[in-house]
């Protein structure tokens, strides 16, 4: 979702159906991973193989140099290249640009110089594998690596340390899940007697003091897991495993609304204005915040599923398992434009994206005729792909600073000129 709504938000855990997607990937058709996994985004398939040769892609040499590029639709080179201690499970939130550098999820968590990939900063145990890496008020939020039931505040050029705080021995493993001016949104299990755990809290803690401002038990049989939020306005908005869109008032807690998706929710929705936009297998939906009516919805072609949206600058970017990518009016749900571009390339879609000026940069989430695609922000027209031709199996992230792109694949970390 876009970092330029008023608040900001994360998953909460982590799906193991999208890693194993993701290693069975190489050895399934493109086709019969469209077909059984209509509806939920975030492993849909990209479609049947087209018929036309992929896109040129830049690999690196045997040196370790990439070849000259940005012509002719060749990606350009790194500007460096990185091991990393990232451990991700493909989420949006696990690789983040900020403050000058460039944090992955992973232990130790490191920070590397977003100009020259030097390491800033090293932190053993700061955070669990696959951590959300949580933005706001100039904080890294993260949930603590030694699993002791803190939340803590780093700042992220530097590593230091600024905020921390903890819910209370009754509850275990709290995970924050947005932010705000104000406060910070964690959900944590609710501790039996037995030491065991069959329900849940969502609270909010101050994000000056780490004060608990109010808690709210979830209903019974919601889960932690799986929970993507963001706050926009007087709203905390959220969706889980459980087909549940619930949306709570930020100062009370209370519950506004809440509803039934027709479709499980694994990936990251949109927030715009007044909005929360919400793919649901072949349609995207739009609801309006205040009350949950519907607003506006649009439908792909048949046996079609959306993918993750992201609203960058006013505009909505999302492709769907047919790999045509869509740009839309959020408030509206109007086309803007429509690109079969990466279908006509045989290409992956991608199912997260950045902007930098005139260039929209999308990350796949499979490999194989995939990586980081270059498209024309104003037409959806493939410029290039960069892929390092490691065949490995995780997701590709992408992170910006607006003066480089940055592309994590598994342990390797690629700093890429921005167009």
């Amino acid at each position: 979702m876009s970092k330029g709504l008023a608040g900001y938000g994360a998953t909460a855990g982590r799906s193991s159906r999208r890693r194993i997607l993701r290693l069975a990937g190489a050895g399934l058709t493109m086709a019969a991973l469209g077909a059984g996994l209509t509806g939920c985004e975030d492993e849909s398939a990209t479609g049947g193989r087209g018929s036309t040769p992929p896109p040129r892609t830049a690999s690196p040499e045997p040196d370790g140099k990439a070849p000259e590029g940005g012509k002719d639709g060749q990606a350009p080179a790194p500007l460096w290249t990185k091991s990393t201690s990232a451990d991700t499970y493909g989420d949006n939130d696990e690789l983040v640009a900020v403050g000058g550098v460039v944090i992955a999820s992973g232990d130790p968590l490191a920070a590397l110089d977003g100009a020259t990939g030097a390491e800033r900063w090293s932190l053993p145990g700061g955070a669990i594998p696959g951590a959300p890496l949580l933005l706001g008020n100039d904080t890294l939020y993260l949930a603590s690596g030694k699993y002791d039931g803190s939340v803590i505040g780093y700042v992220p050029a530097s590593g230091k340390e600024t905020w921390r705080s903890h819910l209370g021995k009754e509850y275990r493993q709290p995970r924050p899940v947005a932010v705000d001016a104000k406060q910070v949104y964690v959900i944590a299990e609710i501790l039996e007697a037995d030491n065991s755990s069959r329900t849940n809290v969502i609270a909010a803690l101050n994000s000056s003091t780490g004060k608990l401002v109010w808690k709210e038990q979830r209903d019974l049989g919601t889960q932690q897991n799986g929970v993507h939020a963001a706050v926009q306005g007087r709203y905390l908005v959220y969706t889980d495993f459980k087909k549940n869109l619930t949306v709570r008032d930020t100062a009370t807690g209370r519950q506004v609304w809440t509803q039934k998706t027709t479709k499980t929710s694994y990936g990251p929705f949109a927030v715009h204005q007044d909005l929360v936009i919400v793919p649901q297998g072949q349609k995207l939906q739009a609801f309006a915040l205040s009350d949950g009516s519907e607003k506006w919805s649009v439908e792909a072609e048949q046996f079609t599923a959306f993918r993750e949206p992201t609203v960058l600058d006013g505009v909505l970017y999302i492709a769907d398992s047919g790999r045509t990518l869509w740009a839309l009016d959020p408030r509206t749900g109007k086309k803007v434009w429509q690109s079969t571009s990466l279908k006509d390339a045989g290409a992956q879609v991608p199912r997260q994206f950045v902007r930098v000026g005139s260039t929209l940069y999308g990350a796949t989430d499979l490999d194989e005729k995939g990586g980081i695609h270059a498209l024309d922000v104003k037409t959806g027209t493939l410029r290039w792909t960069f892929n390092d031709k490691s065949g490995d199996y995780h997701a590709w992230l992408v992170a910006t600073d607006g003066k480089n792109v940055f592309a994590l694949h598994g342990k390797k970390l690629h700093a890429l000129p921005a167009a």
